[in-house]
């Protein structure tokens, strides 16, 4: 059973244990009068949505319509179903860890159930967010090359002035620098850290070339490939404990 827009809103809006800022600003990668605000929430939606026969999985809402990119001021939020988050987060999907590890200072929302997520990164955070780090890091280079297609692959107006699309190579370093840092210590540090912060806003203005951030590219990668051995991170996350985790929040969610 579908949804309207209005009631995936308040489901979202009522059922938020977490919510933060996950794009360049809380990156540490922005540049002053260019970007958007990139949100992202979890919610425990009502039981009906989770024993039922309905079905909540995500609310997103963007200043600008669909289709059209967004500038400085806008906003873009993803409100993830706690299970479904948790789901993409178990795998190492890199932009979903990010709550867990954003300041509180770039907490819009947080509950005393959101405060016990993030207390426990332990039980999701693992080796197999390798190989999403790295299978998102060739991607972005193979669509810098043009070899792979996919969209948002090329800003006209950067590609003009520094004859590629910078911002889309500086993701390209960036999910090098935060995969090798997560294999690492099992965290990601926010805002990225110098030396890389001031390189990848660097890269960002055009001060650095493409081959330049090609070459730092590959060089995060093979350390990303021997990290998938070496990392002293668990080689699967705690299934079980996520679980009971999911199932306790709901529970007291619910009153139950």
């Amino acid at each position: 059973m579908k949804h309207s827009t209005s009631e995936a809103r308040l489901i979202a809006e009522q059922g938020t244990i977490l919510r933060c800022q996950v794009g360049s600003g809380v990156q540490g990668t922005a540049i002053s009068g260019q970007d958007d605000r990139d949100e992202m929430g979890i919610c425990l939606e009502p039981p009906e949505y989770v024993i039922g026969m309905r079905r909540f999985e995500q609310y997103i809402y963007r200043t600008q319509p669909e289709g059209k990119r967004s500038g400085p001021g806008d906003l873009d939020l993803v409100v993830y179903s706690a299970r479904k988050w948790m789901g993409l987060a178990l795998k190492g999907n890199p932009t979903v860890l990010l709550p867990l590890f954003v300041p509180e200072v770039e907490i819009v929302t947080m509950t005393e159930l959101g405060r016990q997520l993030r207390d426990r990164a332990d039980m999701i955070v693992s080796r197999q967010a390798g190989p999403r780090f790295l299978g998102y890091l060739q991607a972005q280079r193979d669509r810098l090359l043009g070899v792979r297609g996919g969209k948002h692959t090329n800003r006209p107006e950067l590609v003009e002035l520094y004859g590629f699309d910078t911002k889309y190579a500086m993701h390209m370093v960036r999910l090098g620098v935060q995969g090798v840092e997560l294999l690492e210590t099992g965290r990601i540090t926010l805002p990225i850290p110098e030396p890389w912060g001031s390189w990848l806003r660097e890269l960002r203005r055009g001060e650095h070339t493409k081959e330049e951030a090609l070459e730092a590219a590959a060089e995060l990668e093979a350390r990303l490939q021997k990290l998938l051995v070496t990392s002293p991170l668990p080689e699967r996350p705690d299934e079980d404990a996520a679980n009971q985790w999911l199932a306790e929040a709901y529970r007291q969610r619910w009153g139950w």
